[in-house]
């Protein structure tokens, strides 16, 4: 059986990442907004507030999420390229889908992600190979290439419209 949590697996990663991997996963990014409204396009409001999973977030918080966390992503391809490795600040996900902006409509967050993608894709289609080497820290992950990073929102966008279309196959929606 599929562990809910995970559907399209856990993420990994190469050492050695590839230009040909950089566009795919620039191109996951870029048709993530997209492949999102999909996913919700015809969700009434109970089953956008149905967990994707038993203990899980609800569909609404899981697109509230990915707004938080890519905008959270962005500055952080922002802060790399114009620092030295800066730290950078976690923050708690799972209390942030508790605030009361996470029970907003869904459709004040589509709109922010896919002009947040739109300007977040110039960024990348724009970096050069030395660009991709840039760092920052995490305090819990350590030190975080660009080129990584690009790789682990490629997986997150992916991630949790899984959580979407994979909850939609198993009610049937």
């Amino acid at each position: 059986m599929m562990d809910l949590r995970y559907p399209i697996g856990l993420f990994n990663i190469n050492q050695e990442i590839t230009s040909k991997e950089i566009n795919q996963w620039t191109s996951d990014i870029e048709s993530a907004p997209q492949e999102l409204k999909k996913a919700v396009k015809n969700l009434n409001g109970l089953q956008l507030d149905t967990p994707y999973r038993p203990g899980g977030w609800t569909v609404r918080q899981v697109v509230h999420h990915l707004a938080d966390s890519h905008l959270n992503s962005y500055i952080r391809f922002k802060l790399a390229l114009t620092e030295e490795n800066p730290v950078i600040k976690p923050y708690e996900e799972a209390l942030w889908a508790e605030l009361p902006d996470s029970r907003l409509p869904i459709e004040i967050s589509l709109p922010l992600l896919e002009n947040l993608h739109a300007r977040w894709v110039v960024l990348l289609k724009s970096l050069s190979p030395h660009d991709l080497t840039k760092t920052f820290t995490h305090p819990d992950s350590g030190v975080v290439t660009l080129a990584q990073n690009i790789g682990l929102y490629s997986w997150h966008s992916r991630h949790h419209i899984s959580h979407i279309t994979s909850l939609c196959t198993r009610e049937g929606w």
